[in-house]
């Protein structure tokens, strides 16, 4: 299909979406909110992204965690994405985001985009617009992105070490890192299954809970035995390097897998191990392995709700001209 082709395709899909849904929420944001100033920005957005998972299809679990990141540190504002200046570190220099990817991939979504309508489109409604567009593009689900976010202009490495979720964390730190963005035990549940796909390294998150877990040389009671046999013959005590899938067998698909291996204890970190040790997370955990589960349903709307996480509107904030670089 020619890009005229599928660019006359993309606009038409829009259309119809901002015809039924072209309604502000509290948060001023609102489905197609760049219809007017920039009708092509979403189409650009998708093409340009397109061009990177077709190539690397591995960027997509990479840019929906760089997402996920983003909204929990100073609200969905493209802080994640602000360069370490001498003067300050930030987000992305931090020890949770050290391991993040795809910036690139935002970096050209932008410069696309600024071809066409300079000034206009913020990167933290590109960020969360690439994050839903690269997943639907490996086969996971499909969901409507209010936009209208504005960029903010402070981002701090201590703000994320504060806020983003720790790998370590059990099921009432999670709780109530969740809870103090809005989000309910549900979401925090459906959310973790983000899991399903993408990978890790054999960090001290991986090999602690395998070696050390307690401070006197033992493994997590909580793991299954011969999942942390098999993760000990991949991941050595001081090994920080080797890749070891967080969806062990199904990492490229985006399905209801990870409950499966969650509900068997064998989820990577023990912040997924969590989601047994709460009777609600436990029961979505188990809910989604039978015949009715709805996690695939249940994904986008808990998006949607991330990705209202504190966000700039209005005159708040700014348009970055370069998303790794405050005006």
């Amino acid at each position: 299909m020619t890009s005229s082709k599928l660019l006359s395709l993309i606009f038409l899909h829009q259309a119809l979406v901002v015809f039924v849904l072209d309604l502000p929420n509290a948060e001023g944001l609102k489905i197609g909110f760049y219809q007017q100033t920039c009708p092509s920005a979403e189409a650009i957005i998708k093409i340009t992204t397109a061009q990177y998972i077709s190539r690397a299809p591995s960027l997509a679990p990479a840019l929906l965690r760089m997402h996920f990141h983003d909204c929990f540190v100073n609200g969905c504002d493209g802080s994640v994405l602000i360069n370490s200046t001498k003067n300050n570190v930030a987000e992305k220099d931090s020890a949770p985001d050290l391991s993040l990817r795809g910036f690139q991939v935002i970096d050209g979504v932008k410069t696309a985009v600024e071809n066409e309508c300079p000034g206009v489109v913020s990167c933290a409604d590109i960020l969360a617009l690439v994050a839903r567009d690269a997943v639907s593009m490996i086969k996971g689900p499909y969901w409507p992105v209010p936009t209208g976010r504005r960029d903010g202009r402070v981002s701090t490495a201590q703000n994320a070490l504060n806020n983003i979720p720790s790998p370590f964390s059990n099921i009432t730190q999670l709780e109530a890192s969740f809870g103090s963005k809005g989000l309910s035990v549900k979401d925090l549940a459906v959310l973790s299954g983000a899991h399903t796909i993408g990978i890790s390294h054999c960090f001290p998150a991986v090999t602690i809970r395998l070696y050390n877990f307690t401070g006197k040389g033992d493994t997590d009671p909580t793991i299954d035995p011969n999942y942390a046999a098999v993760l000990k013959k991949i991941c050595k005590p001081s090994d920080l390097t080797t890749l070891v899938e967080m969806d062990p067998g199904s990492r490229k698909t985006f399905d209801t897998h990870y409950y499966s291996i969650v509900s068997k204890r064998r989820g990577l970190f023990q912040s997924d191990g969590a989601l047994l040790s709460d009777s609600e997370t436990k029961a979505y955990v188990l809910s989604q392995i039978s015949s009715g589960s709805t996690f695939l349903k249940d994904f986008g709307p808990a998006m949607v709700k991330m990705g209202k996480i504190g966000v700039l509107t209005g005159k708040s904030g700014e348009i970055r001209k370069r998303c790794a670089f405050i005006n």
